[in-house]
């Protein structure tokens, strides 16, 4: 497969601003297209956006040694998905947690500097073993690579795996995120 390449240049640029954690102005930013360029990988808005922090990211290590992202959601009991989720037994939604580990993988994609539009394509196994609920304080996600093709796609993937208040709760496999450029 041929690798998508950008402008040597506008790479360099890029790479040149890449950090090791982002704020949650600059999880905003990335929201609205201005992090990685225009056509480029983007979060979702608020309500969606599912951390509020990225704590580390680095293109190496992790449990497979090709790159990790780590990132905290601070829980608040006033949360939008509390009130209207099996109303009476607020509950995050196991899915918002699934989605935000298919964020953070597409974030990590951007961040390489590789071009396109994010989607999450699919994922192996989900399996879960508790709840986050308006008693829990802090989520923690971690997201570790396996792998990541550089073709007429860009494809990410990797593992996940949510902790509320430090237990780990969620576990994901194979992830899967693909950088699609758009055409003009």
């Amino acid at each position: 497969m041929a690798r998508i390449e950008t402008a040597p240049q506008a790479r360099t640029e890029y790479m040149a601003q890449q950090k090791s954690s982002y704020d949650y102005e600059e999880l905003l930013a990335c929201s609205r297209g201005e992090l990685f360029g225009p056509g480029n990988a983007q979060l979702p808005a608020p309500p969606m956006l599912m951390f509020d922090r990225i704590t580390e990211i680095s293109e190496e290590g992790g449990e497979f040694g090709k790159g990790y992202v780590r990132a905290d959601f601070d829980i608040k009991p006033d949360l939008w998905f509390f009130p209207c989720h099996f109303p009476g037994n607020p509950v995050m939604p196991g899915c918002l947690g699934l989605d935000a580990m298919w964020q953070l993988t597409g974030f990590f994609l951007g961040w390489l500097g590789e071009p396109g539009k994010g989607m999450a394509l699919s994922t192996g196994e989900v399996k879960f073993k508790g709840m986050v609920t308006p008693d829990v304080k802090k989520v923690e996600y971690g997201v570790d690579f396996k792998r990541v093709m550089r073709g007429r796609l860009v494809l990410g993937i990797a593992d996940g795996w949510l902790k509320a208040d430090g237990e780990q709760i969620y576990k994901a496999t194979d992830l899967r995120v693909g950088l699609a450029k758009q055409e003009a």
